[in-house]
């Protein structure tokens, strides 16, 4: 069944197919209005199937132009087809049998890039989640699983790369100027794995020979003229590829693979098996066009999606609802390969930032959903933070609970177990049960629950009897559909620091489970009672954000000063300090929406400026430590009554008071990270260059000139500092000639690179300002911009709508309006990044009255569209209900 009718679709109904495909040939006749698709599909009865079902294919906007079983040709009584199915009433009684069948589909036409669509001159495919069905009619499911066979045909002057998954096989020329090449893919794959491109690339090649000894062909196309910005990507995949063999001993499996990397593309990219897609932003790099974030992005993407060719491959999930089976538990692995190829207390913060700034803004509204969905409208709304990042979280506490060797062994059985099968996440915990012995069904709670749990901690200390005493309380707050909730393991890493910010040895312990530094909670209330404790610690918790939780600890603020000068774990130094921060930014904008000035204490000011000069500590740790929690993660913390801003004032106060506190500190620190060696993307130099301008944005605002930051975009000979001073430009002093010449500068001189314009587009959409609205509005305007692509679109609307929180939510609801607009002109062409736009507003109830109602209006237009995408009209209902 289609999943964008409207119809619920229930983890509890699902069932297998009565039937299964067992070989798919396909043969493509490529022409850009007219591909002709002819499918060979090698249909059996599943065991156990019912013999009166009929068999009925998927289908999404089909012409079908011709239809036989086993080579004769089927009357029309035979057979029922519409554009979005196939029914065959009485198949074949015969075990097997093959049903052949040739349909016609308008890759130009295809705006939605689901299925085949044609792109700039280059022939694409992206069929997860239900895309196969838009190029012929099939079992589009996950649970059917195929080996396929592929021909493509093409002009030769249009597409002389053809492509597809698996090992080439013949290839050659044809009449008139065409030519074939075919594919063959030995492993059973889900119809949402397959992949097809043609077009007129370039290529840059290189070799992997495996743990084994197997040489393997790589080869990443693009652009022509492009080929040496996928330079760090080719470094990245055999980095990726020797880390899988390295530290889950799974090698790759085919003769060769491929990534391309295109410009039109609704997803960051797409793991098809043996041909990788990516969207284009995730593979071109180099100094003069991409800065350091990309090129960690680049490394993480390309890692992901390789890795997903043993997690989501080689196994895949059952049905969709078990999407996080692969998606959360690649995302851990892509987690690991980051922190062992860069820093792993940086990559731990950043993916907490991340977590926190859009997974647990998913789990606190209406949009929430557990890991696991038992229920949905339209899967293609389910490819969230709570599937991923949540999902990541989720696989770590299994590590964390089992230890590294155990969790090892339990993914060695998974895989042993499961390989060639589509997969359930019961499955995947019965393999970690299996391997350790251990009962992990309360533990299963997290796949099964929405909701971010609440910790709360109080403590007391007998410094007579030496003993210390932790008082926690769990509980899980309401969301959608579930307002009971069940009590959850929750394993808390944790260190009590003594006053020579050493971790104290206390003698032992009662009331919870600890193992290995964690405290296992799995009551509601437990007393942990420590012995041996003679002097009163500070308490460090949750360590390495070991459960994705709410913490709150009935600590003195003078705990959290001494925790972020010197507490041993790192990640709890950061998040001691963010911790004083985060609350010093709240109460700051509670006072300016009482009308008064915020004031700090200078006790903060004086721990950043000390943490800024520290260099026992690494830049790239200095750097998100000096970084203020953004507006919206203020906003999240402040929870309800939100003025945006009062928030932009307040945090723009602190961190004003922060930069005129340590003027010189950061100023000399400024000057001594200047670096004058040839650019490098590794991680110490991106950790320098990260610092430094961080410090010339808290320089530029002690300063109140744009003449500092104005000089470092002049001078920038990377893309990294190149854009960090064109947005401390922009945003700082926006109205003045200097960042006018900087914006026009910028324009002039990338006019000619989309993805570099992309980043033009994002710092005036994130620029604060009475004029926001007004910006955006012109820059929809530019010749660069297009509604027709999903990273223009999400460059300039997308953040504007989540990273300019005072222009997006201007008290007069402008904002709101120019979103609306902007999200029903996308709808038309592409309702899946329609919808994903739309999620900017699902926190609209914790907005103040006024705020509030605008933003209530702006749903409710968009709710009154008629002829709203499923899509679309799935994401407004759930963030209106």
């Amino acid at each position: 069944m289609r999943s964008d009718t409207g119809q619920i679709f229930r983890l509890e109904d699902y069932r297998p197919s009565d039937y299964l495909i067992k070989y798919t040939d396909l043969v493509f006749w490529l022409s850009p209005n007219h591909t002709r698709v002819r499918a060979e599909l090698t249909i059996e009865r599943r065991e156990g199937g019912s013999k009166e079902s009929p068999l009925v294919l998927d289908g999404d906007e089909l012409v079908l132009t011709s239809i036989s079983i086993d080579g004769q040709t089927l009357d029309a009584s035979a057979y029922s087809a519409s554009p979005e199915q196939l029914i065959i009433p009485k198949p074949p009684a015969a075990g097997r049998f093959v049903l052949a069948m040739e349909t016609a589909i308008n890759p130009s036409a295809n705006s939605k890039l689901m299925g085949l669509y044609r792109s700039n001159g280059v022939y694409c495919t992206q069929c997860e989640a239900e895309g196969f069905r838009r190029i012929t009619y099939f079992l589009d499911r996950p649970d059917v699983l195929s080996i396929y066979k592929v021909r493509i045909e093409a002009s030769v002057g249009e597409a002389p790369v053809l492509l597809s998954n698996g090992n080439a096989g013949d290839s050659g020329t044809l009449p008139d100027g065409r030519h074939f090449a075919e594919w063959d893919d030995p492993f059973p794959k889900p119809s949402y794995l397959f992949a097809l491109v043609a077009g007129d690339l370039g290529r840059l090649g290189d070799t992997f020979t495996t743990a084994s000894g197997k040489k393997v062909d790589l080869g990443i196309y693009v652009e022509h003229g492009k080929e040496k910005r996928a330079t760090y990507a080719m470094d990245a995949l055999k980095r990726s590829m020797r880390w899988d063999e390295e530290t889950f001993g799974l090698e790759y499996d085919l003769d060769v693979f491929n990534i391309v990397a295109v410009s039109d593309f609704n997803m960051g990219a797409m793991e098809n098996k043996g041909l990788n897609l990516f969207n284009d932003k995730y593979v071109l790099a180099d100094e003069e066009t991409a800065t350091d974030a990309d090129f960690a992005n680049i490394e993480a993407i390309i890692a992901h999606e390789y890795f997903h060719n043993w997690t989501g491959n080689r196994i895949t999930c059952r049905d969709w609802f078990q999407l996080c089976l692969k998606e959360g538990l690649t995302v851990f692995r892509d987690h690991e390969f980051s922190a062992d190829q860069r820093s792993r207390v940086v990559r731990r913060i950043s993916e907490v930032r991340t977590l926190r700034a859009h997974q647990f803004p998913e789990d606190q509204g209406p949009l929430a959903h557990p890991v696991r969905p038992r229920r949905y409208r339209e899967i293609n709304n389910f490819y969230t933070a709570t599937v991923y990042e949540k999902g990541s979280e989720v696989v770590r506490m299994i590590r964390t609970i089992l230890g590294h060797d155990v969790f090892r062994a339990g993914m060695d059985l998974y895989i042993q177990r499961h390989d060639g099968e589509a997969a359930t996440v019961e499955d995947f915990l019965r393999a970690f049960e299996d391997a350790s012995g251990r009962d992990l069904s309360q533990f299963a709670l997290w796949y099964h629950q929405a909701g971010t749990p609440n910790v709360s901690v109080t403590s007391t200390h007998d410094a007579a009897r030496g003993e210390l005493t932790l008082e926690i309380e769990q509980s899980v707050p309401p969301t959608p559909l579930e307002s009971r909730k069940r009590l959850m393991h929750i394993p808390i890493a944790f260190g009590l620091v003594g006053t020579d910010g050493n971790d104290i040895a206390y003698k032992s312990v009662e009331g919870a489970t600890v193992e290995d530094g964690v405290i296992h909670l799995h009551k509601r209330r437990h007393a942990v009672r420590f012995s041996g404790v003679a002097e009163r610690p500070a308490i460090s918790l949750n360590r390495g954000f070991s459960a994705p939780i709410t913490l709150v600890m009935e600590q003195q603020p003078e705990a959290y000063y001494f925790l972020a000068r010197h507490d041993s774990d790192l990640f709890s130094r950061w998040q001691s300090l963010n911790t004083l921060v985060t609350n010093a930014l709240i109460a700051g904008s509670r006072t300016r929406r009482g009308g008064k000035i915020p004031t700090y204490a200078s006790e903060l000011a004086d721990l950043i400026g000390a943490i800024a000069a520290d260099d026992t500590l690494e830049p790239a740790f200095r750097a998100l430590a000096l970084t203020l929690p953004g507006e919206a993660d203020i906003a999240r913390e402040i929870g309800t009554n939100i003025d945006p801003d009062c928030v932009f004032e307040a945090r723009e106060a602190l961190l004003l008071e922060i930069a005129r506190t340590n003027r010189g500190t950061f100023a000399l620190l400024y000057e001594t990270l200047a670096d004058d060696r040839a650019f490098s993307p590794d991680a110490e130099s991106a950790g320098k260059r990260a610092l430094r301008n961080v410090m010339l944005d808290y320089l530029s605002a002690a300063s109140g000139t744009p003449d500092l930051a104005a000089t470092a975009f002049k001078n920038a000979t990377n893309m990294t500092d190149r854009a960090a001073a064109l947005a401390i430009v922009a945003h700082r002093f926006g109205d003045t000639q200097d960042a006018k010449d900087a914006l026009a500068e910028f324009e002039a001189r990338f006019r000619d690179d989309p993805l570099v314009l992309d980043k033009w587009l994002q710092i005036q959409a994130a620029a604060p300002g009475g004029n926001a609205v007004e910006t955006v509005s012109a820059l929809m305007q530019h010749p660069s911009f297009s509604l027709g692509n999903p990273n223009r679109v999400r460059s300039l609307i997308g953040t504007f709508a989540t990273a300019n929180q005072t222009g997006f939510h201007r008290a007069d609801g402008s904002g709101y309006r120019l979103f609306v607009d902007a999200v029903l002109a996308v709808e038309k062409r592409n309702p899946q990044v329609s919808a994903r736009l739309a999620t900017a507003l699902r926190s609209w109830r914790a907005l103040e009255p006024v705020r509030q109602a605008k933003a209530r209006e702006a749903l409710i237009r968009i709710a009154a569209t008629e002829n709203l995408s499923a899509d679309l009209r799935d994401i407004i209902d759930r963030t209106l209900a």
